[in-house]
């Protein structure tokens, strides 16, 4: 059974704001919260290769990839992006600490990926700014000779 075109959509709009409001957030607290060198001490301690040039990414793709979800903007970009991001979270940080969040886990890290990951492949949905931005260019391109 496959579900109307506007509950796909609905439903794809209130994915990509829940999993944008979570990667928007942690990317806050590592710039604010944390700070940006306080995230760097982290990823220094825990094996994170390039530990400071690591955390301006981090919080970069978290605090820009998080917006671009919420807004449905380069949706499969930021999936992607947040994807592999949260690839590296799982092999430096979570691997070897179970599944579960409260011993340090990847369960997380597992389903924010996941999702990401998702969203790159089936991409915004019709309530996105890409939706828009296609529209838009789709109006702008001229009509071939005989299909007028």
């Amino acid at each position: 059974m496959t579900l109307p075109a506007t509950v796909r959509d609905v439903a794809m709009l209130l994915a990509r704001i829940g999993v944008g409001i979570v990667f928007f957030a942690h990317g806050w607290q590592k710039l604010v919260t944390n700070g940006v060198d306080g995230t760097a001490a982290f990823f220094d301690q825990v094996g994170v290769p390039l530990p400071t040039v690591a955390a301006w990414f981090a919080t970069g793709v978290e605090l820009l990839g998080g917006a671009a979800l919420i807004l449905g903007a380069a949706v499969p970009i930021a999936g992607v992006l947040l994807a592999l991001h949260m690839l590296g979270a799982f092999i430096f940080v979570h691997a070897g600490n179970g599944l579960f969040v409260d011993k340090g886990g990847y369960e997380l890290v597992l389903t924010l990926g996941a999702a990401s990951l998702l969203l790159a492949a089936v991409g915004a949905g019709r309530f996105s700014v890409d939706h828009l931005l296609a529209g838009r260019r789709r109006a702008a391109e001229p009509v071939p000779a005989g299909r007028a």
